[in-house]
Formats: C-alpha cells, sequence, structure tokens
C-alpha cells in the first residue's frame, strides 16, 4: 500500500496550519465521556507546535446534526482538548457539519476552512471514507499532508492486505451480516479461519452469503426476551427453545473460539458477540477480547463495540492496533479508495 505524504516532512515553521482530525466522541451532561479519539490526536498537534508552527486550528465534525445545534457544539470537546494540549497556539473551530456545505463537499465552505491557512494534515481516519469539505474540499485547496494518526492506521491495517504471518484468523459479530460481507469477502477469502458471533452468526446459519466456511457458535446464553433482565439458559446454538433469544455466545464457544485465536499468528476482530451493553450477555465479548490480549501475534481491533471491550477488559495495552476508524476501516480492507486519502499526494 503507498502512503500519502507526512506532515513530518512538511515546512511548518511559521505557518498557520488547518488539522482535520476526528474529535467525535460521545458526551454525556454536557462533558466528554470518553476522551480516547481526542488523545489520539495530539501526537499530530503537538509535532507542529513542537516545529514552530505559529497556529494549529483543529476541526472536526461531531455527531450528526442537520445545521447548528447547541447539542453538537464543540465546546465540551474544545475545552479538553485545550486542556490537554496546554498551548494558546491551538484552536478548535466549530463543529463542521453545522454548514450544510460540509456533506456535500462544498468549495464555499472549503474555501470558509482554508482561509487564512498555509497547508493542511488530515488526520481523521475515521472520516476519511467521506468526500467531505474538511476532508477532501481543503486538501484540493492547501498543500495537504497525512497526520500521524491516519498513516498509523493506514500502515497498522495495510498488514492485514499484505503476506500476513499464519494462521490468519478473523472474529466478527454484530447485528448486521450486510455491513460487513464485503470486507469478510475481502479478508475472509484470504483468511485460514473465520470466526463469527452475534446476530450476524443466526444470519450466516440460516444462508451463508460468503464463498468461505465460517466457525458459528455451538452454544449460546439464550433470554426469554430482548431484555437485559430475563431470564436466561445455556442452549445448543441451532436448538433454541421456541421464542427464546441467542444473546450472546456459551461457554463451549468461548472455550472455542479462545483456543483458536492462541494459534493465530495474525487476527482482525470487528463486532461483538452478543448484546454486550448488557452485562448478562457481555461475557463472550470480554473473552474474545481477553484471548487477543494473550495473543502472541498481531492483533487488529476495529469497531465501537470492540474497543470497548478491550478496554473494560483492561487489555486495551496489549492489543498490537486498536483502529479509530470504524467504516473507514472496513472500507480500506474491502479494497475500496477512501477519498480523504487520494486527495493527499503520494509521499
Amino acid at each position: 500500500m503507498s502512503l500519502p505524504r507526512s506532515i513530518e516532512t512538511a515546512e511548518v515553521d511559521g505557518k498557520v496550519v488547518l488539522v482535520r482530525s476526528d474529535l467525535n466522541v460521545p458526551l454525556a451532561g454536557g462533558r466528554v465521556a470518553d476522551d480516547t479519539r481526542i488523545q489520539a490526536s495530539l501526537p499530530t498537534i503537538r509535532l507542529l507546535l513542537e516545529r514552530g508552527a505559529r497556529e494549529v486550528r483543529v476541526c472536526s465534525h461531531l455527531g450528526r446534526p442537520k445545521g447548528p445545534d447547541e447539542t453538537y457544539a464543540m465546546k465540551p470537546v474544545r475545552e479538553r482538548l485545550l486542556d490537554l494540549v496546554g498551548d494558546d497556539r491551538v484552536s478548535v473551530l466549530e463543529n463542521t457539519r453545522f454548514d450544510a456545505g460540509e456533506t456535500k463537499n462544498d468549495e464555499r465552505f472549503a474555501r470558509q476552512l482554508a482561509d487564512g491557512c498555509d497547508l493542511f494534515v488530515s488526520d481523521a481516519f475515521g472520516s476519511a471514507h467521506r468526500a467531505h469539505a474538511s476532508t477532501v474540499g481543503v486538501a484540493q485547496l492547501l498543500p495537504a499532508y497525512a497526520g500521524l494518526l491516519l498513516l498509523d492506521e493506514l500502515r497498522n491495517l495495510g498488514k492485514l492486505l499484505g503476506d500476513v504471518e499464519r494462521p490468519f484468523t478473523i472474529v466478527s459479530g454484530g447485528a448486521k451480516v450486510e455491513d460487513k460481507i464485503g470486507v469478510l469477502e475481502s479478508l475472509g477469502s484470504r483468511a485460514d479461519e473465520v470466526l463469527i458471533g452475534g446476530k450476524m452468526a443466526e444470519d450466516v446459519r440460516v444462508e451463508s452469503p460468503f464463498s468461505f466456511d465460517a466457525v458459528l457458535p455451538s452454544d449460546v446464553v439464550a433470554a426469554s426476551s430482548f431484555d437485559e433482565r430475563a431470564e436466561t439458559q445455556i442452549a445448543a446454538f441451532d436448538a433454541l427453545p421456541d421464542g427464546w433469544l441467542g444473546l450472546d455466545i456459551g461457554p463451549r464457544t468461548r472455550e472455542d473460539f479462545a483456543l483458536r485465536l492462541s494459534r493465530a499468528r495474525t487476527v482482525f476482530w470487528n463486532g461483538p458477540m452478543g448484546v454486550f451493553e448488557w452485562p448478562p450477555f457481555a461475557a463472550g465479548t470480554l473473552a474474545v477480547a481477553r484471548a487477543l490480549a494473550e495473543s502472541d501475534g498481531f492483533t487488529v481491533v476495529g469497531g465501537g463495540d470492540s474497543v470497548r471491550a478491550v478496554q473494560e477488559a483492561g487489555v486495551a495495552d496489549r492489543i498490537s492496533w486498536i483502529s479509530t476508524g470504524g467504516g473507514a476501516a472496513l472500507e480500506l480492507l474491502e479494497g475500496k479508495e477512501l477519498p480523504g486519502v487520494a486527495a493527499i499526494p503520494d509521499a
């Protein structure tokens, strides 16, 4: 995979730099609930400051507002980032999606963002699959470079597309198989094993859309209804009691998946093994997180629930790479061109 040119090669001393970061973080009570993405944006910002940038203007979207909406104002994000950076040369612009021109890649809005800036740094891998004004439009108006996070994402995810160390195992889960058909067909056909849990497993059991055989659960944690407090029992995957739902992989499957992962030398995991947000049905997802942490191979985790699982299991520091880009990561691994990356000249 060819990489775009790096900010490390740019002359930034005395320059005003526009940085597109991914600051789309969860909020609670008007405060940042999880600053993982803010933390991930800091190395690029700090590098620019260390190299003498006169001003660093950071822009990002937050949520999916259709226009100005106080609920999605950048104030709490701005306060958290500036507190972490501690440098008055940094400013955070208002939510890019407050302007209708953002999602349309409108030249007017791109020029507004670029006004007064000398160069542009794209560091929002999580938005690189969107051809928006702040990801593509400004890159066509200013000299454009890739930030450190964007480059790290491309390098680490790119390893899954090359000659991987085998056995190569994929773990996939979540609610909708159709969301991951492309990436699973692309990677799964090259993998040695594909382990599938969650609602996806039920869909694949009924009618598999894949050209390869997948390893499905042997047992599940069954619930009498879709409710956190529902009655539960362990049931065979293909023999659920009438009216019951499989909301997590069962203990035998957890052991089986952990054993298979212990043999793998390369692993990609995207998607929970059940209704992970409810504690009675979180054990399967946490078991996969711990199995990856115990692996001696190259492990990559992507997707909000999977990332949350390795964090809640306390093993995030034992995963080789945790991707910040859900949809962007899947599209890259599917083999699609990412507009926000294609807009930056090659190294």
